[in-house]
């Protein structure tokens, strides 16, 4: 049975460490994945929330060019092409559509839909695009595609996103975790 699959980029079809070694070089940090205890960075650097988000707009294009894909991503969204539609709803700008299209090309990723909200709130995008369930790295956006649109939301698991989660909410650590929980999910359907 055919399903609509809305996925998130950044950390979760991309490496969650992709934006590090950028935020390492620019700010003269030797951080790794286990420091980012937070979804917003701003606190891990010395510089304003302006400056930091400037330097960020400015470098986004390149991290979003140069982001490895998560293991075992591009294994797992291949045997789901054809079979579900695969619908990425991401915070990007729309203005790196471009640039994100190239990535997935590049990686022969399938995709069916990009959709780059420019915002983190997923929630009527989700709706909008009639998604049967979420993938997702940013806790408080998969407890909320959760509890309003009623989906199960995978949360890949990462240091930053380790607040308690309702059930609903599948917390997993990789891919093959996410995979074989849509199969059970999936039978349970037929």
């Amino acid at each position: 049975m055919k399903k609509r699959f809305g996925l998130d980029i950044d950390g979760t079809v991309t490496c969650p460490t992709s934006l590090i070694p950028y935020i390492n070089k620019a700010f003269q940090l030797d951080l790794t994945l286990n420091d980012v205890t937070q979804y917003d960075l701003n606190h891990l650097v010395d510089v304003s929330e302006e400056d930091f988000a400037k330097w960020f707009a400015e470098t986004e294009p390149i991290i979003y060019a140069k982001s490895p894909l998560a293991e075992g991503a591009k294994e797992v969204l291949n045997k789901w092409e054809g079979v579900h539609e695969l619908f990425f709803i991401s915070a990007r700008r729309a203005d790196l559509l471009n640039v994100t299209k190239d990535w997935f090309f590049g990686h022969a990723v399938h995709f069916n839909h990009i959709d780059l909200l420019g915002t983190h709130n997923k929630v009527q995008a989700a709706k909008d695009n009639k998604v049967d369930i979420f993938f997702e790295d940013k806790h408080d956006n998969a407890v909320m595609l959760h509890e309003e649109c009623q989906i199960p939301v995978i949360l890949f698991n990462t240091p930053y996103n380790q607040d308690p989660i309702p059930n609903g909410v599948i917390r997993v650590n990789n891919w093959a975790e996410a995979n074989n929980w849509v199969e059970n999910w999936l039978r349970n359907w037929q």
